[in-house]
């Protein structure tokens, strides 16, 4: 029985099961163990404050080192590019839906909200004079506060909605706005010493999606931001083969904003990302990130 550790939201143990469903079918019992992240728990703070690498995947981890799991299935936006000491990617899933969305609650407020410090700066760069509020909890605890507020609306990651049927008639697809670095994918993450185990788990990954975000996380890696930084990235097998790369890094007010849209011939992800990179330093991503890290 492989033990698959999942955060205890519902979106959380959607993916879960969704592993779960793909092991079944290759002939491998699985069951899900529901493990409570910091993340959830604090819900007071915005999650750029909180100041804990890993917010939603610290206690995924501890419980794999501990051996109390088998596996973890991760949102692979929110794991850090390094993962810690002894756990390794085991694979990466076919990726879902990347795009964000704007779930329009139908009030001329110029009040939106989002947790996202990318959201908020992309958002504001295009439209400087709105307010921003936060937004923290699970897909359906955001979803409620936002119908119960005063707010234009709120930005929500389409795929999450999606996943667990919470995709309402008033949205529009933000298709200008570059998502975040692995936004849509899963990664199922799993020790580094259990080979047999991630020989199975292998099975399930997928080739252009590992490709893909891995040199979005690359990108990230290189500007060094964390997961709560104001830089986008997406990479898309197209049908010639080639890789489409979109990349961008903005200051938190919206008013600096450098991006990158370029098709690369296809090589590996590290030739690609330090391309990505190179053209983004060359237009000045170093200085906008270096404002960003001395808010405070």
């Amino acid at each position: 029985m492989i033990r698959i550790g999942t955060r205890k939201s519902e979106l959380a143990q959607w993916q879960a099961k969704f592993v779960q469903d793909k092991l079944k079918a290759l002939g491998y019992k699985a069951e899900l163990v529901l493990i409570e992240s910091y993340g959830d728990a604090n819900l007071k703070q915005p999650l750029y404050d909180l100041g804990v690498v890993g917010v939603f995947t610290k206690s995924l981890d501890i419980a794999l080192l501990n051996n109390d799991i088998d596996i973890a299935v991760h949102s692979m936006k929110d794991v850090p590019v390094k993962l810690p000491k002894g756990l390794v990617q085991f694979a990466v899933p076919e990726r879902g839906v990347v795009e964000d969305v704007f779930v329009d609650n139908q009030k001329n407020t110029k009040i939106i909200a989002t947790s996202s410090l990318r959201r908020r700066s992309q958002w504001l760069s295009r439209n400087s004079d709105y307010v921003i509020e936060d937004l923290r909890g699970n897909v359906n605890t955001r979803m409620r506060k936002v119908n119960d507020s005063n707010w234009e609306g709120a930005i929500f990651a389409k795929a999450g909605l999606e996943r667990i049927g919470l995709l309402p008639a008033n949205h529009r697809v933000l298709d200008w706005m570059i998502p975040a670095p692995a936004q849509g994918a899963l990664l199922i993450a799993g020790r580094e010493e259990d080979y047999e185990l991630k020989e199975k788990i292998a099975a399930l990954n997928h080739e252009a999606t590992d490709l893909c975000v891995t040199i979005e996380r690359r990108i990230l890696q290189l500007l060094e931001g964390g997961c709560t930084a104001p830089i986008a990235a997406n990479a898309v097998v197209n049908d010639q083969g080639q890789v489409a790369v979109k990349a961008g890094v903005y200051s938190l007010d919206g008013s600096d904003v450098i991006e990158l849209d370029e098709v690369y011939v296809k090589r590996d992800a590290e030739s690609i990302a330090q391309q990505v990179f190179d053209e983004l330093v060359n237009q000045g991503a170093k200085e906008v990130i270096k404002a960003f890290k001395a808010r405070g």
